[in-house]
């Protein structure tokens, strides 16, 4: 069975040799670069001890220094599976999701034609190097020379230019023997609708040859040279030989120079590959006039496991980030992903190089950031989180993001980093703990103040401090014990302010943590054991429900929203009798005070009804609230102060 063409190199794109190979040896770890793609192992096909076996993920192929075997993916499996090269061809291929062909037996005859268009397109290449020598490429030199493009870049890249005329290349080539038909499949021509001769697809034009990982020329760019031309940049029609979402521009150069350790670099176009890689940058690509393909990225990823995407500094530099975001997250795994450059506003890579120097360049590569953090600044930049709602709208939307992710360990990875930020933009703008928490947070104008030391030996804010102790205590052991209900009490959580500073230490990584099942063991892991072991060892923490059924997880919630309400109630019975005492020697304590404090009281019982205070006494207030009777002196003798200091200053 023949194979059809371009079939073996596809499969060779998708498949790492490393994943190959590493089913069959273990790594050596020491002598191993694995992001470098150089791996070493014993040889699977002689006995050995020491690490002689070698594989270059990048080229594909492997050699062992003892036994001297070698090949690539294909006969590594004839070798080990002992299976003949059409099999070999469909393991693999079962591997990389590629359907074996059906049989072609015009297969022999496509490969011909495909041998003969490659010849084709070098002679166009040849003759558009040749033009640019003359006369006619005046104009281009004096262009490329503006953009700091000498002969032996000129060489290097293989650039020509296309002269102004219908069928210069055509002429040519035809005068060579070429049929017009291979002409027009090369996509070096186009049939004229008017009945003439076909006309050249390139006229007044700079010409870039586009050439496949195999070195072949399948196809051009060019540049227009004529400022009025509505296309400043074209390429070649997709033709037998060019897929322009299969392909990129300097791709076998990169591929070495990646393997010798640069960096790979994705640009967004010719000239800027050129500048990139005339300044030190070998490694760059680009993608073919088109935004970033599935294919492209994969090709990539074989490459080096973290591309770096140069991006205009602009608006549209800005949705090509996120296009390539959108399409890279679903593709993602371990060790392989995408980090972003982003170069000055209204600069490309080669404006930069030129006005800044290639230390500038090297700059935004080391410093390029991670696709989460643009993720992120997607999400957050220029929009305003002044309300719940809009705080949940973020959240909504980076969880749906965070969900196309397939990796469940990268997704995990995510939503910590995701968390992580969400806390650095909301976390540190929190007020003052109420009753002597954490001091070291921003308090916004007009926030309440915690209470003085005064106000904490009174019998009411006594007996709240401690209570609310108990109760953050209950609420952090349940989520700790509770872990899948987490998040329906994230934002709960985040706005609980903890009266001592271990237990906000706790709160705040529970914020940071996922919503599953091993949430004790990542607590441990970030903050140690001895708050867990403190927390767990008070007697009141003891009856937090942990989920062991079901129907538990239902309790767990009932459990957490009354406790969160009590002290919520509580809360902001403080903050009232704070007022109370505040406003005794001010002008403004009059009835509506009073009526202020039995509200509050009121709201306090209320969310407390679910306590063990089936044997408390209560009494009936003017306005109709419950109050308990201890509750009810200390309220009274409150009031009598507030007369007291009234009627002094009546006096």
């Amino acid at each position: 069975m023949s194979l059809p063409p371009g079939f073996l190199d596809e499969l060779r794109t998708r498949l790492s040799i490393g994943q190959v190979v590493g089913r069959k040896v273990m790594w050596d770890q020491r002598k191993s670069n694995q992001g470098k793609g150089d791996l070493w192992a014993p040889c699977p096909f002689h006995q050995e001890k020491s690490a002689s076996f070698h594989v270059d993920d990048r080229k594909g192929y492997y050699y062992c220094f003892g036994c001297h075997a070698k090949g690539d993916a294909i006969s590594f499996v004839r070798e080990t599976e002992n299976v003949g090269f059409m099999e070999a061809v469909e393991i693999l291929a079962g591997e990389a999701g590629m359907p074996m062909p059906k049989r072609d037996p015009q297969a022999q005859q496509k490969s011909d034609r495909r041998t003969q268009l490659a010849e084709v397109m070098e002679m166009a290449v040849q003759f558009y190097r040749l033009q640019l020598k003359t006369g006619a490429g005046a104009e281009a030199r004096a262009y490329l020379a503006g953009r700091g493009l000498g002969d032996r870049a000129l060489e290097r890249w293989e650039i020509g230019v296309a002269p102004p005329g219908w069928q210069n290349l055509w002429d040519h080539l035809t005068g060579k023997g070429v049929t017009e038909d291979l002409i027009l499949g090369a996509g070096l021509g186009k049939p004229s609708n008017q009945g003439k001769k076909p006309y050249d697809t390139f006229r007044h034009r700079i010409m870039f040859p586009i050439r496949d990982a195999r070195g072949r020329a399948i196809a051009f760019g060019g540049r227009a040279m004529d400022p009025n031309d509505n296309a400043k940049y074209l390429n070649s029609p997709e033709t037998e030989l060019f897929d322009k979402g299969r392909n990129l521009f300097n791709l076998k150069p990169a591929r070495e120079a990646a393997g010798k350790g640069q960096p790979l670099i994705v640009a967004e176009g010719y000239m800027d590959v050129i500048a990139l890689s005339e300044a030190g940058f070998e490694a760059a690509v680009a993608p073919l006039g088109t935004a970033v393909t599935e294919n492209q990225l994969q090709m990539m990823w074989r490459v080096s496991p973290e591309p770096v995407i140069t991006l205009d500094g602009d608006t549209a530099g800005q949705r090509a980030a996120m296009r390539v975001i959108d399409l890279a997250l679903p593709l993602l795994e371990a060790g392989q992903s995408v980090r972003f450059a982003m170069m000055p506003e209204g600069q490309d890579p080669d404006d930069l190089l030129k006005s800044a120097g290639s230390g500038a360049m090297r700059d935004k590569i080391e410093g390029a950031l991670p696709m989460v953090q643009l993720l992120w600044d997607r999400e957050v930049e220029g929009k305003n989180f002044d309300s719940p709602e809009r705080k949940a709208a973020l959240d909504k939307s980076l969880r749906e993001k965070i969900k196309l992710i397939k990796d469940p360990s990268i997704r995990s990875h995510y939503g910590q980093a995701i968390k992580d930020m969400r806390w650095d933009l909301f976390g540190a703008k929190r007020p003052a703990a109420i009753g002597g928490g954490p001091r070291n947070t921003w308090t916004p104008k007009g926030a309440k103040l915690p209470a003085q030391s005064s106000t904490k030996a009174s019998m009411l804010a006594g007996d709240n401090l401690s209570e609310d102790h108990l109760r953050e205590a209950v609420i952090l052991a349940v989520l700790i014990r509770n872990p899948l209900i987490l998040n329906d009490f994230y934002g709960a959580l985040e706005r609980m302010r903890c009266s001592t500073p271990e237990a906000d230490h706790l709160r705040q990584a529970l914020l940071r943590m996922e919503a599953e099942e091993g949430l004790q063991d990542q607590l441990i892991e970030q903050i140690g054991e001895e708050p867990l072991e403190m927390l767990f060892s008070q007697a009141h923490v003891a009856i937090t429900p942990p989920v062991r059924r079901p129907d538990n997880g239902d309790m767990a919630r009932m459990c957490l929203a009354e406790e969160l309400a009590k002290l919520t109630a509580r809360r902001g019975h403080a903050h009232e009798v704070e007022d109370a005492i505040e406003e005794m020697n001010s002008d403004v304590a009059d009835e509506r005070l009073t009526q202020r404090l039995a509200q509050s009281i009121a709201a306090m019982n209320n969310a407390g009804r679910q306590d063990n205070d089936d044997s408390a006494e209560y009494d009936t207030s003017g306005n109709g609230a419950r109050i308990k009777k201890e509750e009810r002196s200390a309220f009274d003798a409150l009031l009598d102060k507030i007369d007291f200091a009234k009627s002094g200053r009546d006096t």
